[in-house]
């Protein structure tokens, strides 16, 4: 009799607690893109390095780092991007002169906005 109880009761708890869970990290998944604009960088891209990493479960982020020269040296900037369906990351090409929107984030620049200069 107790048994016809307390399992139900149980697999619901853990059942509420794993949507709790991943509510949870899908906001902080979409909350990747929101970058506060408290800095620019401009400069000319120097190298690109894109790769896909996983950042939960079955959400991935797209990650692009760049290397910019901003004239006084040489800086590391990152755009993290979460991958959903019909979303494009931006594409940068080495050679081009960009400024960057963002803030400063352990040791390099995370980057919200781009304006690629003609």
């Amino acid at each position: 009799m107790v048994t016809a109880i307390a399992i139900p009761i149980v697999l619901a708890y853990f059942y509420w607690l794993t949507k709790k869970e991943m509510h949870a990290n899908f906001q902080e998944w979409i909350k990747l893109e929101d970058i506060p604009e408290e800095a620019v960088v401009s400069g000319k891209i120097i190298e690109v390095t894109e790769y896909k990493e996983r950042f939960y479960y079955h959400r991935y982020n797209h990650v692009t780092v760049l290397r910019v020269n901003t004239g006084f040296k040489e800086i590391t900037v990152k755009k993290v991007t979460p991958l959903r369906k019909g979303s494009f990351p931006h594409r940068f090409k080495a050679g081009e002169i960009v400024h960057l929107y963002g803030n400063w984030k352990q040791g390099y620049f995370s980057i919200n906005r781009t304006v690629r200069k003609a």
